[in-house]
């Protein structure tokens, strides 16, 4: 029988892994260690080789962390085990195990901590003992507490906890958690190149200059590859009244967005559409957000989707709908509106966009159904819909959006609604 993976024990052992990481030189936080947590839920936790591509997945993030992430998680495993550690590359000589031999527990009982009567043995492998520990001052520090254990225990319960519930001191730690995120957008390829060693196209004024070297002849071909970019990304933000339980703190998750992208433009709507790039651009997140609020005047009012989709796409789309850009719409989908002009719009921006997603807070909540009008007049047009509800939902849309690359999603045409 696996142990639990919401047991104190492997949580411990897990900031201890996250606190040597650090000390070894790798930027772990917290949320990357949260992001391991969910993946040893899914897997056997028994087995290496599965073990070992969840953390690095989860805690990598450059290759050259590699060498020292392998490293400290075979001391790691080994201490776990009590054996020999695995090989954490699947080049090895043949003759070396795939995965090391669970330890004989009966044999080690006198090494170990007393165990209680009728506990499991299986969970004495996923505990880091005192006598496993390499002997050092430094040592100590490794020691997971069970406050640290507790803080672990309580930053898991929040990102799964909807916004709308949790206490001012839990949206202050959520807040906290939005400002470390680290979003990547995905990329496309452009027309322009630029020069590549071994670049698919050839380089024909950088081959004749160099065959001047030569007496004329080209003797080497010089290449080229086409260039990479991010593509940009436009935010359109529901700050009606029936959005005004997450519109405070999903304006500081754009805001955290406009930070750490580039190419990204972000507006509001209530009854109307304003563009608030320029009061987002403060690196003070209170200040732009009191700037926000003071430029704004239909804040916390009524909901007109398809006027507000209608105005960014006769005003604003030419000007920021380019090189495939992403468009992320952030409603609940209650319109007072006209639903056949919310669909006609919503046709148009979705032909123009490379991706449309649209987030719904609501979506998070258990038998949730889109059956508002407004949602039914957008649903055929939009290429994902998500929830928006907690810190969880907020980590799959950084997942999705550095997946958007070359490849356009699958559309089935559905015709817009005729005009009145």
């Amino acid at each position: 029988m696996l142990p639990s993976i919401s047991s104190d024990r492997i949580r411990g052992n897990l900031l201890t892994f996250g606190r040597r990481l650090r000390a070894a030189g790798l930027p772990v936080g917290s949320g990357q260690i949260l992001s391991l947590v969910d993946a040893l839920a899914a897997i056997d936790i028994f087995r290496h080789d599965d073990v070992y591509h969840a953390a690095k997945a989860s805690v990598v993030t450059r290759p050259e962390q590699i060498p020292v992430f392998d490293m400290e998680f075979s001391r790691f495993w080994r201490e776990l085990l009590g054996a020999r550690p695995a090989p954490l590359d699947p080049f090895v000589p043949q003759n070396a195990p795939s995965e090391p031999p669970l330890p004989d527990v009966s044999k080690k009982k006198t090494e170990q901590r007393h165990t209680p009567e009728g506990a499991e043995d299986e969970k004495d492998i996923f505990h880091i003992s005192e006598g496993d520990e390499d002997s050092g001052a430094d040592e100590e520090e490794f020691e997971a507490s069970p406050d640290d254990v507790m803080l672990f225990s309580s930053r898991e319960m929040l990102r799964r906890k909807d916004f709308s519930q949790c206490t001012p001191e839990e949206i202050a730690e959520a807040r906290r958690i939005l400002e470390g995120f680290t979003w990547r957008l995905g990329t496309r390829k452009t027309r322009r190149r630029t020069r590549a060693k071994h670049g698919k196209f050839i380089d024909p004024r950088a081959t004749l200059r160099g065959s001047l070297r030569h007496g004329g002849m080209p003797l080497e071909l010089r290449r080229q590859k086409r260039k990479i970019r991010t593509r940009p990304l436009i935010v359109i933000c529901d700050i009606s009244g029936s959005m005004d339980r997450y519109a405070r703190l999903l304006l500081r998750f754009v805001h955290a967005l406009g930070q750490g992208l580039e190419n990204t433009e972000v507006f509001v709507f209530g009854t109307r559409l304003t563009r608030i790039t320029r009061e987002l651009r403060k690196r003070d997140v209170d200040t732009a957000l009191t700037q926000v609020v003071g430029s704004v005047e239909d804040w916390s009012g009524g909901t007109r989707i398809g006027e507000a989709i209608k105005a960014f796409n006769f005003k604003w789309a030419r000007r920021v709908l380019r090189s495939g850009a992403t468009v992320v719409v952030i409603s609940d989908g209650w319109d007072r509106g006209d639903p056949a002009l919310l669909g006609r719009e919503m046709a148009r921006l979705q032909r123009a966009c490379r991706r449309l997603i649209w987030l719904n807070p609501l979506l998070g909540a258990p038998g949730y159904q889109p059956l508002t009008q407004g949602m039914r007049a957008a649903m055929p047009y939009i290429d994902e819909f998500l929830p928006i509800h907690n810190l969880q939902s907020l980590e799959a849309l950084a997942d999705l959006l550095s997946q958007v690359e070359d490849e356009p999603p699958l559309r089935r045409f559905v015709p817009p609604p005729e005009a009145a």
